[in-house]
């Protein structure tokens, strides 16, 4: 399968394994909720998680994957805000930790780009 082929369904493959993630591990997610959001932590884990994984069914079907690659690319720069508090958070953690929690922030753009570029090759078969 050529690479432009499989792209979507690695994006669909990240997106599904951060949603059960969400699920299973669901704590360390809950501390990136920015507190400004009405509702509990634990209810956005859980919208998020279950955002990822309907997302990731989008994409690996072919008719819906132009609309769910869209979504996608809005889901990575609706969830920036909790990766900036991550960072916040944990900017007097160990180096390493630290780290990658601040190296997060520059990887939503490619992602963005991932997803739109799912997007835009899709249309070209629909």
């Amino acid at each position: 399968m050529p690479r432009s082929e499989r792209s979507p369904l690695l994006l669909a493959g990240l997106l599904a394994t951060a949603g059960v993630a969400h699920f299973a591990t669901p704590r360390p997610f809950d501390a990136t909720i920015p507190r400004a959001l009405p509702g509990t932590p634990r209810a956005w884990t859980y919208a998020s998680g279950a955002a990822e994984l309907a997302l990731a069914a989008g994409l690996a079907l072919p008719r819906t994957r132009k609309a769910a690659a869209l979504a996608t690319a809005a889901f990575f720069v609706g969830v920036f805000p909790a990766n900036v508090k991550m960072a916040a958070d944990w900017r007097h953690r160990p180096t390493p930790q630290k780290a990658a929690a601040f190296g997060r922030l520059p990887l939503q753009v490619p992602l963005v780009l991932w997803a739109r570029g799912v997007a835009r090759k899709t249309e070209g078969s629909s």
